[in-house]
């Protein structure tokens, strides 16, 4: 039996993005872009060109980049905003433009303080300026599980009439039950006449753990796209999860009448990537990107997988990209082998001198510890990547000294804005008193939200990765450093995240209300 094809659309280098401290540089988001078209995935939607001029940048700069997937920009139903997506996107080989306005009751008298026929007219002026940039136009109605069905047909209509040939009808406050949700399509997609002649999609959000369900349940009552994100990454608690949408139609080809190009062998790498680069780790018992995902420890389990797999693993580990990301490389390996895994890893440099400072990291890396993986090349390179950032605190020296019954000391050598600087101070531990150091000179007073150590790979002298995440002001950084020793990771993550809350914040939240 022939099966629909299923669009992935991935987000997360746009919702995903919107996680509080989960900003990304522009090289960071065409690394991760380039990791998103290896595994074939459809729809790439790059950022919110109007939220930022980096935010702009980044989309033209994916654009280019990417050559397979269709590239897509978020826009309001606002003139500026569609236009300044179009301008983004105008080298891209496909491009789309996701354009969007709120339906619900809710939002249209609170947030858009819009009358229902005037949010009507405002979708098909926004459809229509959008498709006389690309003939491939998405419409989305913004919370659109609380909309009145009665309006989201007619909007729908209307919408598909003036050519978006997408309609997505999201979850977005993550609100919605798989069967209520399911239910909702099915009736929209037989009630609205010229139906047909559209996609239509799905985009739910993880509030109450639903949207992985949601997002199936919409599948199986008509809808062809998914809208997700690796590892989840999201607003709030998330949205649905790429690798878990992509692994259940795979793994349940009986249930599913859809089938996705998703290159599954790339999901592994593409999840390590996006927790170095935003700082967010992936939690061990995480559905198959999780790193006891595969893992057995009962004994009853360990048997039955030993004498048949299948008792207790429905996927192969080696399909989603387990067992396949390693590489035995250390002090002994030369340019060309270690230039070959970086490119495995959808890692490029701009010049011989990037590959040149990338190369002697590597030996300073394999000088400390006997074998270096995978992971351990992603965090060297995203411990490196914010380095077109002016660096206000740079860690020169540090002698850290913690005895049984004496108080932890730290002293550091730092330069702040380029004049060498002492600094020293007790602590609680090693990395308090280096905070506290640090603080002593910085005088930053932002509040410390997240503090998290994980090991980048097995053994004692793995790499430990340090996310540190900093509010002031409403302005919120995470900082990432990693080291064989974790007090100088933790002092690495403190001061890129005080360099980052230096550095000029012009982003505006892509869903702040400009209209």
């Amino acid at each position: 039996m022939s099966k629909d094809k299923l669009v992935i659309f991935d987000t997360t280098l746009r919702d995903g993005e919107q996680s509080p401290g989960a900003s990304m540089t522009r090289d960071e988001k065409v690394r991760i872009a380039k990791m998103l078209e290896k595994m074939r995935v459809d729809v790439i939607e790059a950022g919110f060109a109007i939220a930022s001029p980096g935010d702009f940048e980044s989309v033209k700069a994916v654009a280019e980049a990417v050559r397979e997937s269709t590239v897509c920009s978020l826009a309001r139903a606002v003139d500026a905003d569609i236009d300044r997506a179009a301008e983004a996107l105008k080298n891209a080989e496909r491009s789309r433009i996701h354009t969007f306005i709120a339906t619900s009751p809710i939002h249209m008298k609170y947030k858009l303080r819009m009358e229902p026929d005037a949010v009507l007219e405002r979708a098909i002026h926004a459809v229509k300026r959008a498709r006389n940039y690309t003939g491939d136009v998405e419409f989305s109605l913004e919370d659109g599980s609380r909309s009145e069905f009665d309006f989201m047909c007619r909007i729908v209509e209307a919408a598909i009439d003036a050519g978006a040939g997408t309609i997505n009808i999201p979850d977005t406050v993550g609100y919605g039950e798989p069967g209520e949700y399911g239910a909702m399509f099915k009736r929209l997609i037989e009630a609205v006449p010229n139906a047909d002649k559209a996609i239509f999609s799905t985009h739910c959000h993880n509030d109450l753990g639903l949207a992985v369900a949601n997002s199936l349940s919409a599948v199986m009552n008509g809808v062809r796209q998914i809208e997700c994100t690796i590892n989840g990454l999201g607003e709030r608690a998330g949205n649905a999860a790429l690798e878990e949408v992509v692994m259940a139609v795979r793994t349940r080809k009986d249930l599913y009448p859809v089938e996705t190009a998703i290159q599954t062998e790339h999901i592994v790498p593409t999840s390590r990537l996006v927790s170095t680069v935003t700082g967010f780790p992936v939690q061990p018992n995480k559905a198959i990107v999780g790193a006891n995902a595969f893992a057995h420890e009962s004994g009853i389990h360990q048997d039955g997988v030993l004498k048949h797999r299948e008792t207790y693993e429905i996927m192969k580990a080696e399909d989603v990209g387990w067992n396949t990301n390693k590489i035995v490389l250390g002090k002994h390996s030369g340019r060309a082998a270690v230039k070959a895994r970086f490119e495995d890893l959808g890692i490029s440099f701009d010049s011989q001198d990037a590959l040149n400072l990338a190369f002697a990291r590597f030996k300073e890396l394999a000088d400390k510890k006997h074998e270096i993986f995978d992971e351990d090349l992603q965090a060297l390179v995203s411990s490196s990547s914010h380095k077109d950032m002016a660096e206000k605190f740079l860690l020169v020296d540090m002698e850290v000294s913690s005895k049984t019954g004496q108080k932890p000391h730290a002293q550091l050598s730092l330069q702040v804005d380029g004049k060498d600087v002492k600094t020293s101070s007790d602590g609680s531990g090693p990395v308090d008193a280096a905070y506290k150091a640090v603080e002593a000179v910085a005088e930053s007073r932002a509040d410390l939200q997240l503090y998290s150590v994980n090991a980048i790979t097995q053994g004692t002298d793995s790499q430990g990765e340090v996310t540190v995440r900093l509010e002031k002001d409403g302005h919120i950084v995470n900082g990432v450093g990693s080291d064989t020793d974790i007090v100088v990771a933790s002092v690495k993550a403190y001061l890129m995240a005080l360099n980052l809350l230096s550095a000029p914040a012009s982003k505006s939240h892509p869903q702040h209300d400009g209209v």
